[in-house]
């Protein structure tokens, strides 16, 4: 049974949600509105200060949805089209293994990674950092970062 989360709200549901009726066409979310759920194979719960990120199949950010600003300072228009590791300046872990570059290679959930980032205003934050990959035909990620 798949999982949706909506990037934006953090809003969870299950199976029916991900398409309506005949179409193929992914729903916005219910409860905000949003264009559209990101699908998981686990459930997952976001902690309240967590800030949903999705990412292309090339790790571009495509959408940045509540928790974003309040944790980093940046608007969603400072973030659009680039790379999520460079646009945070997550830092933590060695050159050859980049959590978002695993994740999207292998097609495998990274979670619970100790991470440090870059906020607009220059100060260095821990934060735990889940990555999973998108499942559908058009790959990509869904990057949640929560304080610690």
């Amino acid at each position: 049974m798949p999982y949706y989360i909506c990037p934006n709200c953090k809003d969870r549901s299950i199976d029916i949600d991900g398409v309506e009726g005949f179409t193929q066409q992914a729903v916005a979310c219910r409860r905000c509105g949003f264009g559209f759920l990101f699908e998981l194979m686990d459930d997952y719960y976001p902690a309240p200060g967590t800030g949903l990120v999705v990412c292309d199949r090339e790790g571009r950010i495509l959408a940045v949805g509540r928790g974003i600003f309040e944790l980093t300072g940046y608007r969603d228009d400072d973030l659009m089209g680039r790379e999520v590791i460079a646009a945070f300046s997550l830092a933590g872990f060695a050159e050859d293994k980049n959590p978002a570059a695993l994740a999207l290679e292998w097609g495998v959930r990274r979670l619970g990674e100790k991470l440090e980032l870059t906020s607009r205003a220059g100060q260095r934050k821990t934060v735990t950092a889940d990555f999973f990959p998108a499942y559908d035909d058009d790959g990509g990620l869904l990057v949640a970062l929560t304080p610690r």
